[in-house]
């Protein structure tokens, strides 16, 4: 008998790319989970309680990090459970289902891409449409093995964004790569990478 699996999904806060894992509904019963993020900058995890679970859900939309107390049998049954942030109300976390938890995920990574060009200190994107490209390109390169590196040898980064760029930061040595992201020059000149280098200090 096959064993039944859950998928848990999240939008990473540091690098906006979609995390997306399977556990075993036995593995998560046991132990719960830690799910984290290639980029090193979150993790969400799962700790099993009696009758129910404990999540600490890093949140792609406002930034921060929630806690919530979920029923056992809603979390590994059924078509899950979606968990919102309570500062915008948007969800920001998917447990069930795998192709529940892809277009979930798929919707909350377009609607906090619209949420960021509003927010802010009254900074709006210079072109709206360029900056989702850029940023769902930067995501598929970031999804390749190795697709976001610096010279000084992390993988890990964070993710800066501006009205007319994003700067691409290196977690351990603080080195930048600059993104610009306001025409469709920008963005055919990030599709001609198949992977980043971020430069290391001099």
């Amino acid at each position: 008998m096959q064993e039944k699996m859950r998928t848990i999904g999240y939008l990473c806060p540091s690098c906006r790319k979609k995390v997306v894992r399977d556990r075993s509904a036995f593995a998560l019963a046991a132990s719960g989970a830690i799910v984290g993020c290639d980029c090193g900058g979150s993790n969400l995890t799962i700790d099993a309680e009696e009758q129910r679970f404990r999540l600490n859900v890093p949140c792609g939309v406002c930034g921060g990090e929630h806690s919530a107390a979920v029923d056992a049998a809603q979390l590994l049954d059924g078509n899950g459970i979606a968990l919102a942030c309570p500062k915008t109300r948007q969800l920001c976390c998917f447990i069930g289902e795998s192709y529940e938890v892809e277009r979930e995920l798929e919707r909350l990574s377009l609607a906090a891409d619209k949420e960021l060009a509003q927010s802010g200190d009254g900074e709006l994107f210079v072109d709206g449409i360029i900056m989702h490209e850029i940023l769902s390109e930067l995501q598929e390169i970031a999804a390749r093995p190795h697709g976001v590196s610096c010279v000084c040898g992390s993988e890990k980064y964070r993710m800066e964004i501006h009205p007319t760029y994003v700067d691409l930061i290196c977690s351990e040595c603080g080195s930048k790569l600059r993104i610009d992201a306001a025409t469709d020059e920008d963005l055919d000149r990030l599709c001609c990478n198949w992977t980043l280098k971020i430069g290391g200090k001099k």
